[in-house]
């Protein structure tokens, strides 16, 4: 259970020593209480009140990674149920099934569907992080076969290795510990050899059961035994069942503060349904609530396009707006006689900006000030997108070195702008755009005929 600021200060050497920061041990006490500062910036602290302190102030929800190198990706770590109340910390990862009783030509397929999915949204690459292989016919060398041939042919995806068969799951760690895999097939039956094997390579390690009650248990002793980088499933392999169970888990270790099911989850949505619409549907609710890997049958294009747009947005801090970064950015082959823009660095609005210019087929430049990462309007109001702010990025970033035309056009809703800007920006002419973004294409095309005649 988390202490409270007096609970946390009786544990500390009470030195005032300043080196944490803090000007008294209370303060830092407090600090500490609130999740605001982390026990190791106390130098003076004996081991024994730190590993209690560490303990204490930890999320509920134990934060776990698997992968290598720079595809190291983090699972768990939440603190709230509901992303307005603070945020999310780690998105789910997407991952692929694959079975070894397959056919080639199915293997084929999803392998070419999984690098179909490689396109950058709002600055975040997007693809499929984890090809899950589940071992069906019981044959070890067709089943490694199998995970080698798809991390030969994939190469951004982490195996996640699903078997019961100990001596199966031994040789696939083995094989693939350079990967950073998930070892997916703890029961009750055989946790006490699956646990060694995750011991022995480090691997977060998936814990099965068939109910939440029996996955309590097993979670009990396995933690008992020592070992805590787990992966958790309750067994439902319909939509209701799985999603009280996600549900439950997550409220448990938050609510009742119990941290035997204080680690991320798993649903297996690949086994709820074969219909593609309808799994997209199903994995949706999954992002939302509270799956750490969401498992499909496969992942194309199509598919990605929504759940990766869904992830984005519930796993941004509502606290912190999405932003650009300020700069000058060419869209086509703009050069020293095309239109340019300005707009505000919120990324939603860049990107539907930019996404129009390139339908218009007009080569332009589009200039971002700092406008504080909010939408125009609310920038405008703030005092964030003025004439100054805009001036500033044209000497900033040297536009007019890149440009022979002085002709800046801005967003039709701020034209309250244009004098000041036009006062601001000596020898420079201001056009005022469009309302919407959606009028550009056609205003382009306008103003080009305009200049040109």
């Amino acid at each position: 259970m988390a202490l409270n600021g007096m609970e946390i200060y009786k544990m500390l050497p009470k030195k005032n020593c300043k080196e944490c920061g803090f000007p008294t041990c209370l303060a830092f006490a407090m600090k500490l209480a609130q999740g605001g500062t982390q026990a190791e910036k106390c130098p003076y602290m004996s081991d024994d009140a730190r590993a209690k302190l560490e303990e204490a102030t930890a999320p509920l929800m134990k934060t776990v990674k698997f992968g290598t190198g720079d595809r190291i990706y983090s699972l768990g770590g939440e603190t709230v149920l509901f992303r307005h109340e603070k945020t999310f910390v780690n998105k789910p990862r997407f991952a692929v099934m694959f079975d070894d009783g397959m056919n080639e030509d199915e293997v084929t397929k999803k392998i070419n569907n999984i690098n179909s999915v490689n396109y950058t949204r709002i600055s975040e690459e997007m693809f499929v992080e984890i090809a899950a292989f589940r071992c069906s016919t019981g044959d070890k060398q067709k089943f490694i076969s199998l995970i080698k041939k798809v991390v030969q042919s994939c190469s951004k995806v982490i195996p996640m290795i699903i078997t019961e068969d100990t001596e199966i799951a031994s040789a696939a760690a083995e094989e693939f510990s350079s990967l950073g895999p998930i070892l997916y097939g703890a029961n009750e039956q055989n946790y006490e050899t699956m646990v060694s094997i995750a011991k022995k390579y480090n691997l977060l390690l998936g814990v099965k059961a068939p109910d939440q009650a029996n996955l309590y248990d097993l979670v009990q002793k396995i933690q008992n035994s020592g070992y805590r980088e787990l992966l958790l499933d309750a067994g439902g392999r319909n939509l209701k069942t799985a999603f009280d169970d996600v549900v439950n888990m997550r409220r448990t270790a938050l609510l009742s503060q119990d941290r035997t099911f204080g680690y991320p989850s798993v649903a297996f949505v690949c086994d709820m349904t074969k219909d593609k619409m309808m799994e997209v549907a199903m994995a949706t609710l999954f992002v939302e609530k509270y799956a750490s890997i969401i498992v499909l049958n496969d992942m194309d294009y199509s598919m990605a396009l929504p759940l990766f747009a869904l992830r984005q947005n519930i796993y941004t801090d509502p606290q912190r707006p999405m932003r650009i970064e300020q700069g000058i950015y060419r869209i086509g082959q703009a050069d020293e006689k095309s239109p340019l823009l300005v707009t505000v660095d919120f990324a939603l609005t860049y990107f539907i900006v930019s996404g129009e210019v390139e339908r218009s087929k007009v080569p332009a430049w589009i200039l971002i000030p700092d406008a504080g990462g909010y939408s125009v309007l609310t920038a405008w109001a703030s005092g964030k997108f003025n004439a100054k702010s805009i001036a500033k990025a044209i000497k900033d970033f040297e536009v007019e070195g890149k440009l022979k035309t002085r002709e800046l056009i801005i967003p039709g809703k701020v034209a309250v702008l244009k004098s000041d800007i036009e006062d601001e920006l000596s020898g420079w002419k201001v056009i005022v755009g469009t309302r919407e973004a959606a009028a550009l294409p056609a205003f382009l095309k306008d103003y080009l005929q305009e200049r040109a005649s």
